[in-house]
């Protein structure tokens, strides 16, 4: 921890010289506020969701629609977290036919926007719930190897949940 304006403030886990907007594959988990299954369930290694875990996958589904130099990979909605695969794909810098400027849509940006979205509809039917921790973890993928290791891992997820319970 390091001081700013003389209080104590966790260090970013973002490697600091990365770009966050650069094409390639990024391994996502987000965690709901103090881990508590909100979305859903597991029975018998297969995740059954919850209203709010129906949210919650249908806004991932709908990133692409938001961000149009970002694909979706393997994803999967568990009961306290949501595992995914965001891949950016390399564009210009400025989309001449969209106006848009890509280096504005970081991996950050990107999730803010999904648990932003996620909260807005969620509690519409459950005023007041706190539903995400304030962070999330990423891992820049480096190889196909590696893709597919962790899409394993997210196709999995469920049958391992009773194992490792996040």
């Amino acid at each position: 921890m390091s001081l700013y304006k003389n209080k104590y403030r966790i260090e970013s886990s973002r490697l600091k010289k990365w770009d966050y907007s650069a094409p390639g594959h990024y391994f996502i988990t987000i965690c709901t506020k103090d881990r508590k299954c909100l979305f859903g369930n597991v029975t018998r290694g297969k995740m059954i969701l919850s209203e709010m875990g129906k949210i919650a996958e249908q806004y991932w589904r709908e990133i692409p629609d938001h961000f149009n130099h970002v694909k979706l990979d393997e994803f999967v909605v568990m009961p306290n977290h949501v595992h995914g695969i965001i891949t950016i794909v390399e564009m210009s810098k400025l989309d001449v036919s969209t106006g848009i400027n890509h280096d504005a849509t970081k991996i950050g940006i990107i999730i803010n926007q999904y648990k932003r979205i996620c909260t807005i509809r969620i509690r519409a039917s459950n005023p007041g719930i706190s539903i995400w921790q304030t962070r999330y973890h990423d891992h820049i993928i480096r190889d196909e190897y590696e893709l597919d290791q962790i899409r394993q891992y997210i196709i999995n997820n469920p049958l391992n949940w009773n194992k490792s319970c996040l």
